[in-house]
């Protein structure tokens, strides 16, 4: 038996996490903080929405995955505000394709079970504990005024982004 010279890549799966990344940390203010009076009129960060639909149509297609940490009341609050937004009809990417874990350490098993080859999060803790995820990349355009880790401080396989232009560019490189 010949072996086959052009061994079958794994396709590139992406997944990104919600709060920070897709919905803007606006904890400053009351009135458009996620946990304030008025979740549904946080912003999402800018430009998530038309990257992710870029990212779904095109080189991640029907491969893009929301992981994200949430006890049942904010998973609640979450799908609601998704919802609001018309985030399905605008980016294409399913309600089946939205998983909620529990403790951000169990992000690592969703990961494995859908394959997640690019991870995209607001927080170096939770990448950390991704290894087996071959791309990392901590997004920073959503933190508000929380401070983000300099690229020098950064361990090796983990690359901050600043925007969503910046993270579609990199992630698109990456393919």
């Amino acid at each position: 038996m010949v072996a086959d010279p052009s061994p079958r890549r794994r396709p590139a799966v992406l997944g990104v996490d919600i709060g920070g990344v897709l919905i803007q940390r606006s904890a400053d203010d009351e009135d458009t903080s996620f946990f304030g009076a008025h979740p549904m009129d946080t912003p999402a960060v800018e430009g998530a929405f038309e990257a992710l639909a870029r990212l779904a149509s095109g080189p991640f297609a029907y491969r893009v995955h929301l992981v994200s940490k949430a006890g049942p009341s904010v998973t609640e609050r979450t799908q609601a505000w998704l919802a609001h937004q018309e985030f399905t009809a605008v980016t294409g990417i399913a309600p089946t394709q939205v998983h909620f874990v529990r403790h951000r350490a169990d992000k690592a098993a969703v990961c494995t079970k859908l394959g997640v080859t690019h991870f995209v999060d607001d927080r170096l803790s939770v990448l950390n504990l991704l290894p087996d995820v071959s791309r990392r990349y901590l997004f920073t355009g959503g933190l508000g005024s929380s401070d983000a880790p300099v690229h020098r401080d950064l361990p090796d396989g983990i690359v901050r982004v600043d925007t969503w232009p910046e993270l579609v560019e990199a992630l698109t490189r990456s393919l």
